[in-house]
């Protein structure tokens, strides 16, 4: 484990860990609780699995989420709007000016973390959101640990613990948002992808849920059995919540597996969250060289990121976002990489 100085911004100093297990390396930013980087360390052939940026400044200019924890309510929300306990609130719209977007203009994903704990694999990062931040109730205290351990299989594996408690009723959904490419390739429309969701919620113009809960069956959102993420060049987008069930499970699950086309490394993640929301990358569209040196283009990579239905708190038949005093949020999501 390595810890060493990455940036200053106007409010404070942000830091970069490294974290190694000889067979996954994983590097964290405070800035965001960011998973940088992400490498399979193959002998004489390390493979970097997800889209990262060289410097902060590029992640407060142009990062498109890449490898955050967003919050303090992850996805969108209507219109900004959701009603708590009979009174409505109204939360920042930083989606053109339509959508309430992970947690707003300045979400958990654009603040410096304190890093709380940390040993040879594993880090605890502790972030707290005062009461009105964003325009949400209550003062949230939040917490992620990333750690890796050893795989039952050999594979290897990374466990993102998140939590929070809050003083006053508000909305906590939180998810892990790294974008993913197997290959190393522009595009990951060869990729091979599984989701095990027998349903999906569509979206309206907006991307907003519609409130349906729509089975998959006879559609392009069945990822029940492996196949390409996009058959054709044509093939339409996604950026919608597929329902893993209905309700919280006390142990990570299934989520996905995603299988690179020609590097033969799988991906699987496993969350206890209820949904799986899958984007595919169409909307990315970068002005700078990342990691690699690269400029990520249209479907460069991809994110499953899992959480709560999105914009929850407007649908009573979705899974709730709620937090109240005296409980405690967990989340659970675990990347297992096999190859």
């Amino acid at each position: 484990m390595t810890i060493t100085p990455f940036g200053v911004l106007p409010d404070g100093d942000v830091d970069r860990i490294v974290l190694s297990d000889g067979r996954l390396e994983v590097a964290i930013l405070t800035y965001g609780a960011i998973i940088q980087d992400l490498r399979l360390l193959r002998p004489g052939d390390p493979r970097r699995l997800v889209l990262g940026l060289p410097t902060v400044e590029d992640y407060r200019a142009a990062s498109p989420y890449f490898g955050v924890i967003a919050g303090r309510c992850a996805n969108r929300l209507a219109d900004g709007r959701f009603t708590l306990d009979g009174v409505e609130h109204r939360v920042t719209l930083n989606e053109k000016g339509r959508t309430h977007l992970h947690g707003g203009a300045l979400g958990f994903s654009r603040k410096i973390w304190t890093v709380e704990a940390v040993d040879a694999t594993s880090i605890t990062l502790g972030l707290v959101s005062p009461d009105g931040e964003e325009g949400y109730p209550g003062t949230v205290r939040a917490t992620c640990r990333y750690a890796l351990v050893p795989g039952e299989a050999g594979e290897g594996r990374l466990i993102i613990e998140l939590g929070a408690t809050t003083d006053a009723p508000t909305l906590v959904n939180l998810a892990a948002h790294s974008y993913f490419d197997l290959d190393g390739g522009p595009d990951i429309s060869a990729h091979t992808l599984e989701i095990p969701a027998a349903a999906y919620t569509p979206v309206d113009d907006r991307l907003i849920p519609t409130g349906e809960i729509a089975p998959v069956d006879g559609t392009r959102f069945d990822f029940r059995a492996p196949r390409p993420v996009h058959p054709t060049a044509d093939d339409p987008g996604y950026d919608h919540n597929f329902v893993i069930a209905m309700e919280r499970a006390a142990t990570p699950r299934l989520h996905a597996r995603l299988t690179g086309a020609t590097s033969g490394i799988t991906l699987e993640v496993h969350s206890t969250e209820p949904g799986l929301q899958f984007y595919d990358g169409g909307g990315l569209a970068m002005d700078r060289p990342g990691l690699d040196g690269r400029i990520a283009g249209r479907r460069a990579a991809l994110c499953l990121e899992p959480q709560v239905f999105p914009d929850s708190p407007n649908h009573p038949s979705f899974p709730s976002a709620v937090l109240r005093p005296g409980e405690i949020y967990r989340q659970v999501t675990e990347y297992r990489v096999f190859g």
